[in-house]
């Protein structure tokens, strides 16, 4: 009895052994096991040869945890079965032997499946996970044995499963193991719960996927928002708008802000001791590099990169200025904002200052309004809060312009307009009686 009990205990070690040496071989990876053998690790060579083809790797652990479960199974219901039987009988359970011994079989392989599940697959698996490394190359020598001793079995299920596989219609060499990159950010997401990645490593990993999808419209600055040059402008004009902005680089328009005629580089102005308007045009404006506001923003990423271009005019499908785009926006892109050292920080869209009292940027998103006022002001005529003020006013309001207008819910003080635009607002919420 105790030889068989032995022998059990050894098929579920041989079950948890493969269990375990499966999870740490999948986990330490290809790229690991390159890099240790370059180091000249002979156990991490011998496991980069095995897993050259995964299929037949994964297909010899297969058949060594389904023998050691299988043999375990049918061992100990014919080496335990009887002896429990009869052990029962004669302690006086009044069921007969042939009813009985049915039951004692599916009690025992119950109780065996329990302690397989435990000791051959749950525990040897959580090993694997917390000593990968160790445990794949200390189990390199037997998994190459088995993979000899194996080979004949892993043969013929490989010939099975490809005849089966065509059969179906479908050709057993087209299938590859990808990783998708929903695959990555949900490891990647999945990391940074557990801590092993920091928030912003995940956040410029996803900005690199991202990067892919956008548009130069999505990152580019909107014309309202750009500071222009008119050719027709007096030069005490140009000087007062290039020290009051203090931007890089600024477009020169021609008859109309769709016509850019060239762009002022503020670095050669500014060395220019001659700052006539010829002088100026000759020695301190390049020829606009204008590209498509539907161009993808790694392929112009790559194209200015190329082309030594660090700053572009965006237009759209008509030929009109959509905008202006830099190298620092896609860069931002990638990394996030970029503050520069003088910069002040960006004010929130929507603050509260008091009870029922807000703070609201026009270019305050207008289900964020919703959300935070808990509103349900229609958002199908307009994005953005300054866009539902124009919308109840029905005209547009002159710049540095300010006043006041209520709704059923809000009272709504303008505190100025700027390019058209309603800038910053304050906002009390009408409380009913």
């Amino acid at each position: 009895m105790i030889e068989r009990l032995v022998l059990l205990i050894v098929l579920i070690i041989l079950n948890g052994f493969f269990s375990c040496a499966e999870i740490a071989v999948l986990q330490v990876g290809d790229t690991k096991l390159k890099k240790l053998a370059e180091e000249g690790k002979k156990d991490a060579k011998i496991l980069l040869k095995l897993t050259e083809d995964p299929s037949r790797f994964l297909s010899t652990i297969q058949v060594a945890i389904t023998l050691a479960g299988f043999l375990s199974s049918a061992f100990a219901a014919d080496s335990f079965a009887g002896p429990a039987t009869r052990l029962l009988i004669k302690m006086g359970v009044p069921i007969s032997e042939a009813v009985l011994s049915p039951i004692v079989i599916v009690v025992i392989t119950l109780i065996l499946s329990y302690v397989n599940i435990v000791f051959g697959e749950l525990v040897p698996k959580r090993l694997a996970q917390a000593y990968t490394e160790k445990i794949a190359l200390s189990m390199a020598p037997v998994l190459q044995f088995a993979s000899v001793l194996f080979r004949p079995f892993v043969g013929l299920l490989t010939v099975s499963t490809n005849t089966v596989m065509k059969l179906m219609g479908i050709n057993p060499e087209d299938i590859e193991d990808k990783v998708s990159e929903e695959d990555i950010i949900m490891m990647l997401d999945e990391g940074t719960e557990n801590g092993t990645i920091e928030h912003q490593e995940n956040e410029m990993i996803q900005n690199v996927f991202e990067f892919n999808d956008l548009t130069v419209e999505d990152v580019c600055t909107h014309r309202t928002d750009v500071a222009m040059l008119y050719y027709e402008d007096s030069d005490e004009v140009w000087r007062k708008t290039i020290y009051n902005n203090r931007f890089a680089n600024y477009p020169i328009c021609g008859e109309d802000d769709d016509d850019v005629i060239g762009i002022l580089d503020t670095k050669d102005y500014f060395r220019l001791e001659d700052q006539s308007r010829d002088s100026i045009m000759k020695n301190a404006v390049d020829k606009p590099f204008f590209v498509s506001q539907n161009m993808k923003v790694s392929d112009l990423f790559q194209t200015m990169k190329r082309e030594r271009k660090y700053y572009a005019v965006v237009i759209d499908e008509y030929g009109g200025m959509t905008g202006i785009v830099s190298m620092h926006d896609l860069i931002e892109a990638l990394v996030g904002d970029l503050q520069e050292e003088d910069d002040l920080p960006e004010p929130e869209p929507i603050e509260a200052i008091g009870e029922n009292e807000w703070i609201i940027l026009g270019i305050a998103d207008l289900e964020d309004v919703n959300e935070a006022l808990k509103l349900d002001i229609p958002t199908e005529d307009a994005d953005t809060f300054g866009g539902y003020i124009m919308g109840i006013m029905g005209t547009v309001p002159d710049d540095g312009s300010s006043f006041h207008l209520e709704t059923d819910n809000l009272e709504i003080d303008v505190a100025y307009i700027k390019n058209h635009r309603i800038g910053k607002t304050i906002v009390r919420k009408k409380i009913s009686e």
